[in-house]
Order: C-alpha cells, then sequence, then structure tokens
C-alpha cells in the first residue's frame, strides 16, 4: 500500500471518527444533565436549598458533564459533516482545543460526584435537623457498602438509594464523557496534520 493511499484512509477516518464521537457525547451530555436536576428533587419531591445536597449545587451534570461537554461535541459533529465550516483543518484544530475542555468538564464531573458519593447525602435522622450522617466515614465503615444505616436519614424518604444511583451515573457517564472526549483530542491532531475525509472527498470533486 503506497503512502498517499494510507493518508486518504487516515484523513477519513479522522472525519467520520470526530462525526461519531459528537454523535456518542450528545446523549451522554444530556443523561448528565437530567441526572443532576434529578438530584435537586429526592425521591421525587421538592426540597428547600438548605436541605439540598451541597454537591447538587455545584451542578457536576449540567456544567461539567453537560454544557461543557455539549460544545465540544456540536463542533466534532460539524467536522465530520459534508459541507460544514468546521470541515477542514483548521475545524479539527478546534475540535482539539474544546475536546481538551470537554476533558475537563468530564473530570470536574467525575470528581464532584464522588465526593458526593462519598459524604453522603443530606438528610434529617429524625430530629428534624438536616446533617451529613455519613460524612468522614473510612472506606471500611462507607455506607455504600452497607445498606442497613440507609434507614438513618428519614426524611427525604429514599434519599440515600436516590442519591448513589444519580451520583453514581454521573460518575459512569462522565468517565465515558472523558474517554471520548480524550480521544478526539489525539483525533484532532491527526486531523490538523491530515486533514478530514470531507476535505478529501471536496478535492476529488473537483
Amino acid at each position: 500500500m503506497s503512502l498517499g493511499n494510507k493518508k486518504a484512509k487516515l484523513t477519513m477516518c479522522t472525519g467520520r471518527w470526530a462525526k461519531c464521537t459528537g454523535d456518542l457525547l450528545f446523549p451522554l451530555a444530556l443523561c448528565c444533565i437530567v441526572a443532576n436536576i434529578l438530584l435537586f428533587f429526592p425521591n421525587g419531591e421538592v426540597w428547600g436549598k438548605e436541605q439540598i445536597t451541597e454537591s447538587v449545587w455545584y451542578f457536576p451534570g449540567v456544567i461539567g458533564g453537560g454544557v461543557l461537554v455539549l460544545l465540544p461535541a456540536s463542533v466534532m459533529r460539524a467536522a465530520g459533516m459534508k459541507g460544514s465550516c468546521f470541515a477542514n483543518r483548521c475545524g479539527m484544530m478546534v475540535s482539539m482545543l474544546l475536546s481538551a475542555v470537554g476533558v475537563a468538564g468530564a473530570l470536574y464531573c467525575m470528581i464532584v460526584s464522588a465526593v458526593g458519593l462519598q459524604d453522603g447525602p443530606l438528610c434529617d435522622t429524625g430530629d428534624s435537623i438536616f446533617i451529613y450522617p455519613f460524612f468522614n466515614q473510612t472506606l471500611n465503615e462507607s455506607y455504600l457498602f452497607n445498606q442497613d444505616v440507609w434507614d438513618m436519614c428519614e426524611h427525604p424518604k429514599n434519599v440515600v438509594l436516590w442519591n448513589i444511583v444519580l451520583f453514581s451515573i454521573l460518575l459512569g457517564v462522565g468517565t465515558l464523557e472523558a474517554v471520548l472526549s480524550l480521544s478526539q483530542v489525539a483525533n484532532g491532531l491527526l486531523g490538523c496534520l491530515c486533514g478530514t475525509c470531507m476535505n478529501k472527498r471536496q478535492g476529488n470533486t473537483a
């Protein structure tokens, strides 16, 4: 196989991979946003601002895994679409830089979610005062591995399970977003050097 053929295949891969990555990131980012919003309504109920777990107010899913991922995802899709102003080497460079922002956003989502899981939910343990009953527990003592202590939180009902499920979703999805965004950083660099499949097709047409 000649060097020219290898380069042609590489340029096709960079454009297609960028579009595919962008398509995957869209539903993941929306999933993060929905999960974050649900955390504001423990057990599907409305509670006061001071009764919501603090980590939720850092908006790990809305900002980190949501907005900061949706923006680069849009550019990634555009970089792999025929006729787009981003379907060129400059567009791939922009997608590479924005993908780094996506990585940072996904990492932010992961870190805040991990802290939320570690500290546990803010809840009423029976005296009408909202506290963090599982705060500063060691790994061996962690409520995550001891379902018997979940009943300590009387209100909101099922808040422990609610937070564990949603923060776990944010942590898992954030990890996927970080991996995909990081892959686009490398792919964008190749696209800057070799161009995209859109450039190749337009050149052949001309």
